[in-house]
């Protein structure tokens, strides 16, 4: 459930604190005062979209805050596996974008990735707006609402993973009994390739070894000149060396702390210096012994490092790439090599799995066929009784499902079964069942998908739903079997919901309004909580368009009386 939403510098929006109850919350206010603005405001919390667009003007970032207390227990079981803690059954959401783009997410102080809060968002709200009614336009949408009510979606899941191993497996097998010319020609290819690769004896990381090499040998007369040069200044034998003069610095310093004992520990400090130079002069005078210019050798490196560099050139993406890389063709190549040259073994092989997937394919779909036609029925039956509620009491609701024509079982089956699956819909006695997609209007879709969203959230340990402008198309009677639809939703769930229609706020538990106002040449939204003589105004507003007509305000305390409190 959310509790608490703050608000800062996003789109229309200065600063916004809410707090929210249990029940039924209505968000109502003039249009374009910025309602939809504060639902965008929760789904960009959510993890939606972010973008600079969304940031107040002048502004350099926009934040929103969200307190939710946890109710799901797979909400519980996410945040244990991301070793985040709640706190008292409430966690704190917070995400921040940026006029440089950049966004970024909290869980309860824990920075998460978008997909992560996403995928934790998920238990919580479930949002719906205009643009998810459009789903109801989408018949392969309509599959996927049958099976979240039937409780089917882990079944689809598994069937869709055997589904995809069978047309893998075919297209392995297609392959393999391909034109013999191609993989004649393609077994030369790999077999040049595996030859050419293999007889260079790469080694891992010999690239960088062989660069190295090349820089010592090529710059032979720099390095020696340089490394001399040190030796000059360290070698003790040499009158003003650095080790001649540290070893008289010893000395002094060994006098020093004879007289003066605190002195002892800058002795010891420069002891370990002299001698750390002295080994480190004795390994530079070796290394300068082992120094020989050997052209052959440079000649060598830079044929090998050519090598190598035509191999990358030929097998890699880049000729920048590791050796790793050019050693990972090898073996790739050595894999497809072996699975062409043993085809005809892999081919049945091959068709032995096909036959095996083929079975549970079949299977699987007539298991989830039966399945769907009798929750079907009862989807159809519920879908009436809540829309014989809301104002459609003829409305005959058809969830239609017929077998996938094709002649082969790939084509009779799909990723999600062998059904094709949509909504049918008669809002008027004595007509005949029509595609939903073709007949419903703008209401007629609204209250459709109430009901999809009411029977659907009965399955599911969702704390709070959200409707955005669910009202569209719909007054009158329509509206107020809608409001007490919602208020009978909200027995069991937190409802927030946008809307214009007086006959829908009398019924809300809460009401927060929305208004938009000009200060110092600046617009910006307010959102409060309103009761009362406030509220009575509000509703009075959205009767008639006057707060302050006594007709108006009359009416909405007769109807808050009747359907809410006045």
């Amino acid at each position: 459930m959310l509790e608490e939403l703050d608000v800062k510098n996003f789109a229309l929006i200065d600063s916004a604190h809410v707090e929210f109850n249990r029940g039924f919350t209505v968000l109502s206010g003039e249009t374009g005062a910025g309602k939809s603005i504060l639902i965008g405001s929760v789904d960009f919390l959510l993890g939606g979209k972010a973008s600079v667009d969304q940031i107040r003007k002048d502004c350099h970032e926009a934040s929103v805050s969200g307190l939710f207390y946890l109710e799901n227990s797979d909400a519980f079981k996410w945040l244990e596996e991301h070793g985040i803690e709640s706190e008292e059954n409430r966690v704190l959401i917070r995400r921040v974008v940026k006029d440089t783009g950049k966004s970024s997410c909290w869980l309860s102080g824990v920075p998460v990735t978008r997909a992560d809060l996403s995928e934790f968002s998920a238990y919580l709200i479930d949002i719906h707006g205009q643009h998810e009614q459009q789903s109801l336009m989408k018949v392969s949408e309509h599959r996927r609402y049958l099976d979240i009510y039937g409780a089917l979606t882990d079944e689809v899941n598994e069937f869709t993973n055997y589904f995809n191993q069978l047309v893998e497996k075919r297209k392995q097998y297609e392959l393999l009994t391909a034109n013999e010319n191609e993989r004649k020609n393609r077994i030369e290819m790999l077999q040049f390739a595996v030859s050419e690769i293999e007889s260079a004896k790469l080694k891992p990381g010999e690239d960088t070894e062989l660069e190295n090499e090349e820089s010592k040998l090529s710059s032979y007369e720099k390095l020696y000149s340089d490394v001399n040069e040190i030796n000059s200044a360290l070698d003790s034998s040499n009158e003003g060396s650095v080790l001649s003069t540290l070893k008289k610095v010893l000395q002094l310093a060994s006098h020093s702390s004879g007289i003066d004992a605190s002195l002892s520990k800058m002795e010891e400090r420069l002891q370990n210096s002299f001698y750390e130079l002295d080994d480190i002069s004795r390994d530079l005078k070796h290394y300068e012994a082992s120094l020989v210019f050997d052209p052959e050798k440079l000649q060598q490196v830079q044929e090998r490092l050519d090598l190598i560099y035509k191999l990358k050139k030929k097998y890699c993406q880049s000729v920048n790439a590791g050796i790793d890389e050019l050693l990972k063709y090898l073996e790739n190549a050595q894999n497809e090599l072996e699975t062409i040259v043993h085809s005809d073994e892999n081919k049945d092989a091959l068709v032995s799995q096909i036959k095996e997937l083929e079975k549970i394919v079949y299977t699987r779909a007539k298991a989830l066929s039966e399945k769907r036609k009798l929750v079907s029925q009862k989807m159809s039956s519920e879908i009436e009784s809540i829309l014989y509620k809301l104002g459609m009491k003829e409305t005959k609701f058809l969830v239609k499902i017929t077998e996938k024509e094709g002649n082969s079982l790939i084509q009779r089956c799909g990723p999600y079964g062998m059904d094709d699956i949509e909504f049918f819909i008669c809002p008027n006695p004595g007509a005949a069942l029509l595609p939903l997609v073709k007949i419903a209007s703008g209401g007629e879709l609204s209250r459709v998908m109430l009901a999809l969203k009411t029977i659907l959230s009965a399955a599911d340990t969702m704390g709070t739903l959200v409707f955005d402008e669910i009202d569209t198309g719909i007054g009158g009677e329509v509206a107020i079997s809608l409001g007490e639809h919602m208020k009978a939703l909200a027995q069991k769930k937190q409802i927030l919901c946008i809307t214009h229609l007086a006959s829908i706020a009398v019924f809300a538990d809460n009401q927060i309004k929305i208004e938009k106002g000009v200060e110092d040449n600046s617009t910006s939204t307010k959102v409060f909580a309103i009761e009362g003589n406030e509220r009575v105004r509000e509703i009075a507003r959205m009767l008639s368009g006057d707060s302050n007509s006594p007709e108006s305000l009359e009416h909405a305390c007769s109807m808050l009386k009747t359907y809410g409190g006045c």
